[in-house]
């Protein structure tokens, strides 16, 4: 908010709306201590409207609306939900199907997939959102997978590995060779995300000890998804309806973050063999050498990267069911025209109704074009009124010349 009030002009902000929106780490709240959930908005409410803003009021967002304000942002940005329409063309084609890009969104707590499916066929009313968004009408898969964010996914997966007979030391194959750190059993089953693993054992603490293998911790991180099942047609995992992966989708948020440090998000697209190799490698690195090396990284990101990387990659391939083939459609996006990539700019427009549900009346001509148009126009005006004055005046040379 403070470098909201440098750069809003302060003639401006009585009249500038503020919005807020809490996501999956408030949503798990909310599951856990609903009272305590409800204390944290009134608390941030009374903060933000000390300001000389217009605060709207701040509420926990859904997962599928976080699914489809992400959504919303990709395809706004890229200008998907409009057609260009030229001076040669006054009348866009309305026949035309503008294809959107997907959206993949990886936060701390949740993940959410959001496209629109080729056939619009959507088996679970559950997952299926209607847009209708500049003249056009949408029909939106969406699912938001709680628990699945990359912090709570490694808190689920520490809770599965850990038991009686380790006498409180965890070789994690996830963490690199040399690493260790100590985690409180308590902090550990604090999260509703491991209570599914809970169970009592004979110490308070455990010792995560790295090993550094790439190919055991993803074994481990697949036995989190549960694909053991599926009610429906197609299924990512825990029995959740998923259509076929569909177009080009735009990943962001900790899936760039991640990618980005990994060196993924290269134009050159990399094979899942070049990944698998890149990441072999960097998960095997002493965890002593990679400290000297990325000093300037906080020790305790930089010990999570191995699994982070380790964990997208399965979930996309394992959980979503990219291939080989559909992988390179795949872009992990940061920004879009200086723009950051999140759900927070769909949201934003959303509630200001900045998005019209019907087309726009078209602007034909771009101001450039108008003027060359008009100068041109009146350049052949004057050039026929010349050539008929001159006509006018000396009709016996015109006809002199045609005969």
């Amino acid at each position: 908010m403070i470098r909201a009030t440098q750069v809003v002009p302060k003639s401006q902000h009585q009249e500038t709306p503020v919005y807020l929106g809490a996501t999956a780490g408030m949503r798990l709240l909310r599951i856990e201590n609903e009272q305590l959930a409800d204390k944290v908005l009134a608390a941030v409410a009374r903060s933000l409207s000390n300001y000389h803003f217009d605060f709207q009021g701040a509420r926990i967002i859904t997962g599928q609306e976080e699914g489809a304000y992400g959504w919303i942002t990709i395809n706004y940005l890229l200008g998907k939900f409009t057609q260009k329409v030229s001076w040669l063309n006054l009348k866009p084609n309305e026949d035309s199907d503008l294809e959107t890009y997907g959206a993949l969104d990886l936060g701390g707590a949740s993940t959410q997939i959001t496209f629109v499916p080729p056939n619009k066929k959507i088996e679970s009313p559950s997952n299926t959102l209607h847009f209708r968004l500049y003249g056009r009408d949408y029909s939106v898969y969406t699912h938001s997978f709680l628990c699945y964010g990359k912090d709570q996914a490694l808190r689920q997966k520490l809770a599965k590995d850990i038991q009686v007979g380790t006498n409180g030391i965890l070789r994690d194959p996830c963490f690199h060779p040399g690493y260790e750190t100590v985690m409180n059993v308590s902090d550990l089953y604090s999260s509703p995300c491991t209570k599914r693993f809970e169970m009592t054992l004979p110490f308070d603490q455990f010792q995560i000890q790295g090993t550094g293998n790439y190919q055991q911790c993803r074994q481990s991180i697949l036995q989190l998804f549960n694909t053991s099942y599926c009610p429906y047609s197609h299924c990512s995992f825990n029995g959740i309806f998923l259509p076929p992966v569909h177009g080009d989708f735009g990943a962001f948020s900790a899936y760039y973050y991640v990618m980005e440090f990994l060196n993924f998000t290269s134009e050159e697209t990399r094979s899942q063999e070049e990944m698998t190799e890149t990441m072999e490698k960097f998960c095997s690195q002493p965890w002593e050498e990679l400290k000297t090396y990325f000093g300037d990284v906080k020790e305790k990101y930089l010990s999570e990267y191995c699994f982070s990387g380790a964990y997208i990659l399965s979930l996309l391939l394992s959980g979503y069911h990219f291939t080989a083939e559909s992988w390179k459609n795949i872009h992990f996006m940061g920004k879009i025209q200086s723009s950051n990539v999140g759900w927070t700019l769909g949201y934003m427009l959303n509630l200001t109704n900045m998005i019209p549900a019907e087309q726009p009346l078209p602007t034909p001509l771009s101001h450039s074009t108008y003027v060359f148009l008009m100068v041109l126009f009146s350049l052949i005006l004057v050039a026929v009124a010349i050539v008929g004055v001159f006509i006018f005046h000396k009709p016996s040379y015109f006809w002199k010349d045609m005969v």
